[in-house]
């Protein structure tokens, strides 16, 4: 059995975003077809943005691995002559290909199998606002 949903964020410009729950209520309210074992596959359909398994009981993670990033892709660098959208465009760009855009969780007594400290988060590379669309496909039985 399967069940694919869309999620919608809206973004507040760069930073990270805990979708843990919208994707957990996705397994839970599954009652046609609970899924007790199986996966959870979740993939972003942007080129600017990521998803990341990360740190969920201390912000500072995040805030370091955006501090890293800044280092590694700074925003304006003259080394990049994408810049169609802005100085943050290829810094985005390349900050997305460096993580991820999909993620796979197992499903366990019909519920995502992540560690204690584990959180499921969007991880926007614009500095502006921006809507973004999340794939999470379940299957198992």
């Amino acid at each position: 059995m399967w069940q694919q949903k869309t999620i919608s964020i809206t973004s507040k410009g760069r930073g990270t975003y805990d979708i843990t729950g919208e994707i957990e209520k996705i397994i839970v309210n599954n009652k046609k077809r609970k899924i007790h074992t199986g996966l959870c596959h979740v993939f972003v359909r942007h080129t600017s943005a990521s998803l990341i398994l990360c740190e969920n009981a201390d912000s500072q993670v995040r805030m370091d691995l955006e501090h890293f990033m800044a280092k590694l892709t700074p925003d304006g660098n003259p080394l990049f002559s994408h810049t169609m959208e802005g100085p943050d465009d290829m810094p985005a760009h390349i900050r997305s290909i460096l993580t991820s855009n999909d993620l796979s969780i197992p499903i366990t007594a019909g519920q995502l199998m992540l560690g204690t400290w584990q959180g499921v988060y969007l991880w926007e590379h614009r500095l502006r606002s921006h809507h973004r669309q999340i794939v999470v496909t379940i299957q198992g039985q």
